[in-house]
């Protein structure tokens, strides 16, 4: 199989030395780690449709990796040493960047913080952000549907997609690559491959929407009570600055703390509660003043304790740098139990509660380290532990109370490996099998990432 491989793609495009292999055959966090077959790098779209001819013919699994920057695990080939990882790394090309049209055509394997800058040098913005986008491709972006800090205003991945060029478990090439805002021919069969995380097809390439790239831009950081004071205030700048806010996000006392702890960056202002950092921005002028004027209502209603607009990009970069480190804050203080969950926006106040006496009370010495998306409702309710923690008691006692307030176990983050059970566990019977029943149309030998979000098919 390698020595095909090799013949196909050359030795640089076949790693299977262990030092070689290694980088791939993990997870971001390092709790999982399998052993592939190798690793395989393609150069275009033909050589992932060659790849995958052979990998159909002989029932090889294939598991499509991006930037592995993902938290579900999803990317990650099991321990049995038969799946091959498929990297798109190489395939980084921006093949358009049209700013009349507003769009941007790049490979799987451009790294997106690479497409925000060709974007930005026409005056375009990508506005899908992630603290991951030095690192995260655009194929992992769009396979996971991935969310970020401005979903708020400009939606998920899926929102932003306009065309897709996918290759299916056989190896047949769909070639969707269109730019075009209205397009109601048939199906939108694209949609079935953003967020599939790999199961359904591998994308390799993809159109995304480009958006007017905002002149002025405010941020600032402010201390409130607790999660209803935050979506108070939430409700007072939609009213005020209407479509104008970016980003929302409710981030604990913890989480602030735990940055301090591992960076030594304090926040720039007094709070034992919570913290809400929001980002506005607008073309027109005015926004600042009328950012000034919220916040000077918020303050004397006693909605928010305290707060600070930041003065520069500097200032505005040191603000978003408290909350782009939490992750990585939390990661250095220890084992953790992750959860990437949403409930709808009124519930969070009430979910949050629950959960956290849920926790404090099942699991003593747990700290609650909760941050995230409080405009969209997406928080990551992440819980340190010790090491002889029941993650699984854990997770069940954070999901149910996810479940009661209709929520979703998985707002941006995906199922991958570490959320089958689960997903099988709390989504209803008819949404699974019409899961299970695209999945063997479009992969009837289950070669595409097998094991991951439905589990091994039987």
């Amino acid at each position: 199989m390698i020595d095909t491989f090799k013949t196909l793609l050359g030795d640089a495009g076949v790693l299977t030395e262990p030092d070689d292999v290694a980088p791939y055959a993990t997870d971001w966090k390092h709790t999982v780690r399998g052993a592939p077959a190798c690793v395989l790098r393609p150069r275009n779209t033909a050589d992932v449709a060659a790849v995958m001819r052979i990998a159909h013919e002989r029932r090889i699994v294939i598991v499509p990796q991006g930037g592995n920057t993902g938290l579900a695990a999803g990317a990650v080939p099991d321990a049995s040493g038969s799946q091959v990882v498929l990297s798109l790394s190489r395939m980084k090309a921006i093949q358009n960047v049209d700013p009349v049209g507003m769009t941007i055509e790049a490979e799987a394997g451009c790294i997106l913080k690479t497409a925000q800058d060709a974007a930005a040098d026409v005056g375009r913005l990508l506005p899908i952000s992630l603290a991951a986008e030095g690192s995260a491709q655009i194929g992992g972006v769009v396979s996971t549907n991935a969310g970020g800090i401005n979903v708020l205003r400009y939606g998920m991945a899926r929102q932003l997609v306009l065309g897709l060029e996918v290759v299916q478990a056989d190896g047949t090439v769909i070639n969707g690559l269109r730019s075009l805002r209205k397009d109601n021919a048939g199906y939108d069969w694209k949609q079935l491959f953003i967020g599939s995380e790999g199961t359904l097809g591998i994308v390799t390439a993809a159109v995304l929407r480009l958006m007017p790239r905002p002149k002025l831009v405010v941020t600032s950081l402010l201390a409130v009570a607790d999660p209803a004071a935050a979506l108070r205030l939430l409700k007072l700048m939609q009213d005020e600055l209407g479509e104008t806010i970016n980003a929302f996000e409710l981030i604990s006392g913890l989480s602030v703390k735990l940055v301090e702890e591992q960076f030594g960056q304090r926040a720039p202002l007094a709070g034992n509660g919570w913290f809400v950092l929001i980002e506005a921005s607008a073309n027109l002028g005015g926004l600042r003043e009328a950012f000034e004027n919220v916040l000077s209502r918020a303050l004397e209603q006693a909605i928010a304790t305290d707060g600070v607009i930041a003065e520069s990009q500097t200032q505005a970069a040191q603000l978003w740098a408290i909350r782009e480190r939490i992750t990585e804050a939390e990661l250095k203080a220890g084992r953790s139990v992750k959860h990437d969950v949403s409930v709808p926006i009124p519930a969070l106040p009430a979910f949050l509660a629950d959960a956290e006496a849920s926790v404090s009370s099942g699991f003593p010495g747990a700290r609650i380290n909760a941050f995230g998306h409080a405009g969209d409702g997406n928080m990551h309710f992440n819980v340190l532990v010790s090491v002889d923690t029941d993650s699984a008691a854990l997770n069940r006692s954070v999901y149910d109370l996810v479940a009661i307030h209709g929520g979703s176990i998985s707002a941006e983050h995906g199922i991958g490996s570490y959320r089958v059970a689960e997903l099988a566990h709390y989504r209803a019977g008819a949404e699974l099998s019409i899961a299970r029943l695209l999945k063997r149309s479009l992969d009837p030998k289950g070669i595409l990432n097998s094991g991951k979000i439905l589990g091994m098919e039987k």
